[in-house]
Formats: structure tokens, C-alpha cells, sequence
């Protein structure tokens, strides 16, 4: 495959199984999308008319207990991070998303159900390049305790994160992507999402994961893990919230060249950085990777990465 032009599904590929808030059943279908399509959600099952939400950071609502994403008529579907991550991570850039509940079903709590799908469904290359956001400045956030920024990078897109609970079952962990697929497959894509059961339990009194087991999520005591079965990395904890990140920044719209560092980060932050990105029109360009005839042997770009040249398709102060 020659990934310095767009891709998207050969197929469908469906997936069901429950939403973590409601607990109610939900089918996700993966589709194809057209040439610069972008991740566009579309919402059936609403009394007959669908609705659709292009995945953007525009259209997030809401960033406390997952990305939401919704239009003017109000929210439309949760829990949108883990397939977009999904997606991203493995080079899709342009896709369908139909579900038929109020939220993305929460398979095992990692994106690896996802994986399966695009790889069920296969990935085609299209006619057009591929464009990527070029990060040209450094962007910072600051939220408490809380840290994050966006800052130039000239290999791809890299993500750096660290955690820092001060639950000591959890503590402080970090991890480092640089962004592939294989490397998305290997060693993200089956980090699980995890929590406290006290904060759970709270979550449930208030009618709120309602979905959330054992089988889809992390759980923790103040001492030690619950889950019978364990870990899937030692440290599955940082590495899922390197899955976030790459969800969340997958609102962007177009992948990004650049590289993504959070201290004590969540979904409020990853939001919070991409939108102060996008809001300096100094601080990026949108750039496409080169697709003229190359000599033998020439590397193309990678899933996600910039390894083949690029040309600016239009800078900050350009529509």
C-alpha cells in the first residue's frame, strides 16, 4: 500500500455489544467514505431518521466522562475515542461509523475489537494524497495539575504521556508512540480503559456505567488490581491513555505531524490542546504528502507518519 495517498475500508465490518454508560446493546458498522470524507458518525435507529456528525473537534460537547460528540440538536454519540483511535491508528483516513445507540459499545475497553473490523473489513488506497496538519509551534495548556502541548516533530506524530495517580496501585507511569500501524497494533490497541472502584461505585450511584464490568474494564483497590486475569502490559494503564490521545487527536480531521506530550492528562485536556492548536492560524499548515513519480526504492509515508517528502497544500493564512 502506498500511504501517500488517502485510504479508506474496502467493506463493512460490524461489531456489537454494550454502551459502558447505559448498558444497553449497541452494533457499530465500519464503512467506506469518500476522498477527503474524513470520520463521519452516522446516528440510526432515531425514530426513522439518521443523523449524521462529521468527527471533529468542533462538533465535541462534552469531554467528563468521554468525548461526546453531538450538533446543534444535542448530543449524538458517546464514547467516540476508542474506534476513532481505532481508525487513526491504523492509517484509515476516511470512514463510515453507523451506530445505533447513543454510544460506541465498549467491547473489552481497548480498541483491539476495532483493529479486528478494519482488518475484516480491509483498507483500500484512493486516488487523492494524503494531507496531514503540520504543527509549526509549540502549544501549550495548563489545567491545574495537568499539562499538555503539541509541539513540532519531524518524523510523524508522537505521543508521550505520563501519569501520576495517587492511588499506588496505579502510580505514576509513561509511555512513548511513535505512531505506526504495527506499533498501534502491538502495543496500544489492547490497553484497556481502567478506574477505581470507588470512584465506579460512585459512577453507578449516580446511574452512570452502568455498562462497566470486569470484562471491559480495569478495576482497581487501593492495593492492587481485581481483574482475575491481570494485566496485558504492566504498564496498560499509561499506554490506554495513549489510546485516548490518539482518538481525541483524530478530531483534528486530517492526521497530525507533530508530536503530543500529557502530564495527569484525560479527554478535557487532549480537547483543550488541539482546540488552542487549531485556534492559532500560526501554528500549523496543512501539507500533502508528495505523490509524483519517485525512483526506485524511495520510502513512502508510513501509516500515520510523514516518511515520504511533503508539500504545503495551504499555509495559516490561507483557506
Amino acid at each position: 500500500m502506498k500511504f501517500s495517498r488517502q485510504t479508506t475500508l474496502r467493506s463493512q465490518a460490524t461489531v456489537t455489544g454494550v454502551g459502558v454508560h447505559s448498558g444497553l446493546p449497541v452494533s457499530l458498522t465500519l464503512g467506506p467514505a469518500s476522498v477527503d470524507a474524513g470520520f463521519v458518525f452516522v446516528r440510526t435507529g432515531l425514530d426513522g431518521c439518521d443523523r449524521e456528525v462529521q468527527a471533529t473537534a468542533e462538533a465535541v460537547i462534552s469531554t467528563e466522562l468521554a468525548t461526546v460528540l453531538g450538533d446543534r440538536e444535542g448530543p449524538l454519540v458517546s464514547t467516540a475515542e476508542h474506534v476513532l483511535a481505532a481508525l487513526r491508528g491504523m492509517g484509515v483516513d476516511n470512514a463510515t461509523i453507523e451506530v445505533d445507540g447513543p454510544e460506541v459499545p465498549i467491547m473489552d475497553g481497548s480498541a483491539a475489537a476495532f483493529v479486528a473490523a478494519i482488518e475484516q473489513a480491509g483498507i483500500v488506497t484512493q486516488s487523492a494524497s494524503r494531507r496531514f496538519i503540520q504543527v509549526l509551534k509549540p502549544v501549550q495548556v495548563t489545567m491545574g495539575a495537568s499539562f499538555g502541548e503539541l509541539r513540532p516533530y519531524a518524523a510523524g506524530f508522537r505521543a508521550e504521556v505520563e501519569i501520576d495517580f495517587t492511588n499506588p496501585a496505579i502510580g505514576r507511569q509513561n509511555y512513548t508512540l511513535d505512531l505506526s500501524a504495527e506499533r498501534f497494533r502491538r502495543e496500544i490497541s489492547r490497553a484497556r480503559t481502567f478506574g477505581c472502584m470507588n470512584d465506579v461505585a460512585q459512577l453507578w450511584s449516580a446511574g452512570f456505567a452502568l455498562g462497566s464490568s470486569f470484562e471491559n474494564s480495569v478495576v482497581y483497590d487501593q492495593t492492587r488490581i481485581l481483574n482475575t486475569e491481570g494485566l496485558r502490559y504492566p504498564d496498560e494503564c499509561a499506554r490506554h491513555k495513549v489510546l485516548d490521545v490518539i482518538g481525541d487527536l483524530a478530531l483534528a480531521g486530517l492526521p497530525l505531524l507533530g508530536a503530543f506530550r500529557s502530564v495527569r492528562g484525560g479527554h478535557k485536556l487532549n480537547h483543550a490542546v488541539l482546540t488552542a492548536l487549531l485556534a492559532d492560524r500560526s501554528a500549523w499548515r496543512v501539507v500533502e504528502a508528495e505523490t509524483a513519480r519517485r525512483p526506485r526504492g524511495h520510502a513512502e509515508a508510513g501509516s500515520g507518519m510523514a516518511g515520504g517528502m511533503i508539500a504545503p497544500a495551504y499555509g495559516p493564512d490561507v483557506s
